[in-house]
């Protein structure tokens, strides 16, 4: 079956389409389809999520599946959240995210430093489809106060995993694949399809 990842991420369907492997789905990103970004104007993960794959569904005409996730640290009250990809402002940049969650927390300990990823995924059927299918996974760990690493992308250079005593970027993709929130997210989702079949 093929599916639209709401997505214009190539690094994001690497990933997802590793994770998905079980299914058999083909993912395509939505950019094929269109230049056009959903409006990710809602306060929560679930309905940014269901906002873009809607998007993706009525532009691709396919089954659509979104991921939406972020970063919420502690002392920060849980921001970036929901802001987490444009936290420095537009257009979405990695490098200047990173810097300016480093800012916001200069001088703070490493135990004031706790964080946890978070992943949202809606499927869709088609864009009209009045069940979807939510899954959430978490992630938790802290805040470096330098980046490590070179895998993954996002927030990944500066999320400490205690149990593996390195940054997300710093663990091998198949590892991080088992362990990261996107990976719980997907196994909840697989749940929940296998029990809607």
């Amino acid at each position: 079956m093929q599916v639209v990842l709401a997505s214009h991420n190539t690094k994001k369907l690497r990933e997802m389409q590793a994770l998905l492997a079980p299914l058999g789905w083909t993912l395509r990103l939505v950019a094929e389809f269109t230049d056009e970004a959903a409006d990710e104007t809602a306060p929560t993960f679930v309905e940014n999520a269901l906002i873009k794959a809607r998007h993706a569904a009525l532009v691709s005409g396919l089954p659509a599946l979104a991921d939406d996730s972020g970063i919420e640290v502690e002392a920060l009250r849980g921001c970036p959240g929901v802001h987490s990809a444009r936290y420095a402002g537009e257009p979405s940049d990695d490098a200047a995210n990173n810097a300016k969650l480093l800012d916001a927390l200069l001088g703070l300990p490493a135990e004031q430093r706790g964080a946890r990823f978070v992943s949202v995924l809606a499927f869709l059927r088609h864009a009209a489809d009045p069940v979807p299918v939510i899954a959430e996974g978490h992630w938790q760990g802290r805040i470096l106060e330098a980046p490590r690493g070179v895998n993954g992308f996002g927030y990944d250079p500066l999320f400490y995993v205690p149990a593996q005593d390195c940054s997300s970027a710093e663990l091998a993709p198949e590892l991080k694949n088992r362990l990261s929130h996107r990976a719980i997210a997907v196994e909840r989702l697989l749940t929940r399809l296998a029990e809607r079949a």
